[in-house]
């Protein structure tokens, strides 16, 4: 199986240094069984790494190993060559060099293909060596330069069109709609808003029908951003291009529509939920982008403080419960609760999930998808999981009395269940579980802990900006100063290019952990309401929300008036208190 080739790159590698003979010998023999070039069977192993790989490669076929090429690349070039062959052939031209082009590859053994890029460039061409990581870099300028010219399009769009768009009437009547959404125009133009929405990071990408124009809007670390706006004469095809892709009746505009579109963008599969409803001006489009593949979030990585950390730790290895995570929609609740599943998954545990949808896939993990068409409803899905045997169930969210009595009941019979709810803090949770109709002895027995959570923009590091804040900036944030007027520092979000001007870049989570102590538990038996008991927690060192928010902005990680947006309807709630 072994080649003069491999034997070759081995003896470079070992006089380099980078491996041992008796290391070469055993890829070699793994190589009967497992027909890999020796180089990636030692890459596998964790024997050599690839900047080792390609700097033999390099002296063995004379092909210059540049890894800092990536920062000198000419993102125009790239739009004179098919994705699609980059993506194959991982060959990417980089820039200009004499008369010729530089063209990063990461094979040397296989360089026919630069003849058909010599045509397509039009000049001769010369091989440099970068790592699949680097490359896979300069594709994702591709996809940058690409949504750049995204407003050119548009533009060119209207000025085809004249001042005086076309009514949507018009122009169904004038030539068949579906002619009209599978024009390249329009398919290159819904490629470029969704390609857009992922390179920016989007969770939701809006397209909005007004009189004179489409709107498109990128919800990116939880706000909405306009990126720029389509012809009112292409709205038609807009929105039937995308009922094209979600697989969607394109001659239905009454009545609100639900579809599902799945792609691959930069080697990562995207599934995208896609929402159409009527409005006055047309049909209203939203796409949730959620990115497949395994959850990459640890508990540790969340950004909760230590001690919250450690006593939630503690918490998810009881034996039987349950853990509530509770907040607004896109507060992260789901990201939390994978988190946890993923820190208690071991061989020696059954753990099956009812979810709506199922957002990630998790290894080991049984996940069923919720369907209320065909009556697979959470509490259908849960009646089905306890015939199952598990030992940890995760519930998606209580909804109804059905559920909450079963997840009461599955904690109660020796299971453990992590669920979300909807309420705007942790003590609220008791207070909703009871109005559902659980008695409160069966909330109190049942409950462990309850954890209520925001998502927060993170602040900009290369560009926030420190100031000396003044008191009343604390009173508002409900923490004290400090002592030392030189030490009450916060900051400021600015904007550069980093984080598109936009000040921030990512989000965080701030978090409020209810345990449910004896006197918690006393006091909800008595229908205290959730204000007293969440006073009650408060003398037991619970964090509330804008406290742990106030100490994130105290750190630098974001900003006074991100938190004081975010938080601004609990501390209503404590003044009206």
């Amino acid at each position: 199986m072994s080649s003069g080739h491999d034997e070759e790159l081995c003896a470079i590698l070992v006089e380099q240094g980078s491996v041992h003979a008796e290391q070469v010998e055993e890829a070699f023999e793994l190589q009967k069984i497992r027909p890999k070039a020796v180089a990636d069977l030692l890459l596998d192993l964790g024997y050599v790494d690839e900047e080792q790989v390609l700097g033999a490669l390099s002296e063995q076929y004379h092909v210059p190993y540049e890894p800092g090429i990536v920062d000198e690349v000419d993102s125009s070039l790239t739009t004179k060559v098919p994705i699609s062959f980059i993506r194959e052939y991982h060959m990417v031209p980089v820039k200009k060099n004499g008369n010729g082009y530089l063209v990063a590859v990461n094979d040397p053994v296989n360089l026919l293909p630069l003849d058909d890029l010599r045509l397509l460039l039009d000049g001769d061409v010369s091989p440099v060596l970068c790592t699949k990581a680097a490359i896979q870099q300069i594709i994702d300028s591709y996809f940058e330069q690409q949504t750049e010219n995204a407003a050119d399009m548009i533009d060119s769009i209207t000025m085809a069109e004249g001042d005086d768009y076309k009514s949507l009437d018009a122009l169904n009547s004038e030539r068949d709609l579906l002619d009209l959404a599978n024009e390249a125009p329009i398919i290159k133009l819904i490629n470029l808003v969704i390609t857009g929405g992922v390179k920016d990071r989007a969770s939701d990408i809006h397209i909005e029908p007004f009189e004179k124009e489409v709107r498109v809007r990128y919800r990116i670390d939880g706000v909405l951003y306009e990126k720029f706006s389509v012809p009112r004469g292409q709205q038609a095809a807009v929105i039937s291009r995308v009922k094209i892709m979600a697989d969607l009746n394109i001659a239905e505009h009454r009545l609100p529509q639900d579809g599902r579109i799945k792609i691959r963008l930069s080697g990562k599969e995207i599934d995208i939920r896609v929402s159409i409803i009527p409005i006055a001006h047309g049909e209203r489009v939203v796409m949730r982008i959620l990115e497949k593949g395994s959850f990459l979030f640890s508990l540790e990585q969340l950004g909760m403080e230590q001690r919250d950390n450690s006593q939630l730790d503690r918490i998810i290895q009881s034996s039987h419960g349950i853990m509530l995570v509770t907040g607004p929609t896109g507060s992260g609740k789901s990201t939390t609760l994978y988190a946890a599943l993923q820190k208690v998954n071991s061989p020696d545990k059954n753990i099956i999930t009812v979810e709506d949808p199922i957002e990630y896939q998790l290894e080991g993990i049984g996940q069923i998808q919720v369907a209320p068409k065909i009556g697979l409803t959470f509490a259908a899905g849960l009646r089905s999981i306890l015939r199952q045997d598990p030992d940890i169930i995760l519930i998606g969210e209580i909804r109804d009395m059905e559920t909450a009595e079963m997840a009461v009941q599955a904690s109660l019979t020796g299971h453990l269940v992590f669920s979300t709810l909807h309420t705007n803090d942790s003590a609220g949770a008791i207070t909703r579980l009871v109005n559902m109709g659980i008695e409160p002895f069966l909330v109190t027995s049942s409950t462990i802990a309850i954890q209520a959570q925001r998502l927060v923009r993170r602040i900009c590091d290369t560009c926030k900006e420190a100031y000396m804040a003044e008191l009343e900036t604390y009173k508002e944030l409900g923490v004290e100063a400090p002592a030392d007027p030189e030490k009450r520092v916060l900051y400021h979000a600015v904007g550069c290019k980093d984080c598109s001007d936009r000040g921030y870049r990512g989000r965080t989570g701030i978090f409020e952990l209810l345990v449910m102590t004896p006197r918690i538990q006393e006091m909800a038996l008595q229908g205290v309401d959730s204000n007293q008991i969440k006073r009650e927690a408060r003398k037991f060192g619970m964090r509330t929300l804008r406290e742990d928010g106030a100490n994130r902005a105290m750190l630098g990680l974001t900003s006074a008036e991100e938190i004081l947006r975010v938080t601004r309807n609990d501390m209503e709630e404590e003044i009206m208190d």
